[in-house]
């Protein structure tokens, strides 16, 4: 097999990288440097996906089976909790690097799942946009589920049905943040938004949404902020999930990772 750059059009990089293997697969690494001799391998971790090996070359990711002679370019969809696992660890090599777009042109192929089925959010394929802000005080409190404690607050459109809205959550969860969640139904998740909405623990509530789990009853309540939510949208173009809005206005598209996330909110760029 010659190498990867032959098959995708990846770039060798020019620098030697050190290597670090998976412990508990050392012969992978070692099989690749003979069936990839011009490619410089930088990680191989075969303890995520069962049967397969993640490899990582610089910022590119490919996968092999654990005997390195089955090479696979494409994305790895965990079905039980809905995400893209090779658009995580993307956006983990580089966090400027939009998810979709990211993978496609890394993959130069799609792996053929059905993306609206598994609610993965991947339709966010074009480039971020400039930066910008919005006037948020425009919007009333009737649309926003407010969880989380902190000095700092962000404000997130999301939809509960979108994969990279359920990862940012996650990594909401980790900082020191009051999120004010504002659901708009890009991906059919009205009636969950609703439940959410008019539930009495936030928190728990958007957990359980994002893990297409149960949300305790709360009886009815006024949902039209959900509305005011959809209409702010599309004003302001928010065709896809999340949009992450600052306390100043300022507006970013798409997933990032923790770090990323404390860098732009202290007003660094992403």
């Amino acid at each position: 097999m010659s190498s990867l750059s032959n098959f995708v059009g990846i770039p060798i990089m020019s620098a030697a990288l050190g290597l670090t293997a998976s412990a508990s697969n050392p012969d992978v690494a070692q099989l690749l440097k003979t069936r990839l001799p011009k490619t410089e391998v930088t990680q191989v971790d075969c303890s995520k996906v069962d049967g397969l090996c993640e490899v990582t070359a610089g910022d590119n990711l490919f996968y092999v089976d654990k005997t390195a002679r089955y090479l696979v370019i494409g994305r790895v969809y965990d079905m039980e909790t809905r995400q893209d696992l090779t658009a995580a660890r993307l956006l983990e090599l580089n966090p400027d690097m939009l998810v979709g777009g990211a993978a496609k042109a890394n993959a130069n192929a799609n792996a053929g799942a059905d993306t609206a089925e598994l609610g993965t959010g991947v339709r966010r394929e074009t480039p971020v946009a400039a930066a910008r802000k919005v006037d948020l005080s425009r919007l009333s409190n009737k649309g926003a589920i407010v969880w989380g404690s902190g000095s700092s607050k962000v404000t997130v459109f999301s939809d509960f049905h979108c994969g990279y809205c359920r990862a940012l959550s996650q990594q909401l969860e980790q900082m020191n943040v009051t999120v004010i969640e504002r659901p708009i139904s890009v991906l059919g998740s009205r009636d969950v938004a609703d439940r959410v909405l008019c539930a009495k623990d936030h928190r728990r509530a958007v957990r359980a949404a994002y893990a297409q789990e149960p949300i305790e009853a709360a009886g009815q309540c006024d949902t039209s902020g959900l509305d005011e939510n959809e209409a702010f949208a599309r004003a302001h173009g928010f065709t896809g999930t999340p949009v992450i809005v600052r306390a100043d206005g300022a507006v970013l598209e798409g997933f990032r990772p923790k770090a990323a996330l404390i860098a732009w909110m202290k007003g660094g760029e992403s």
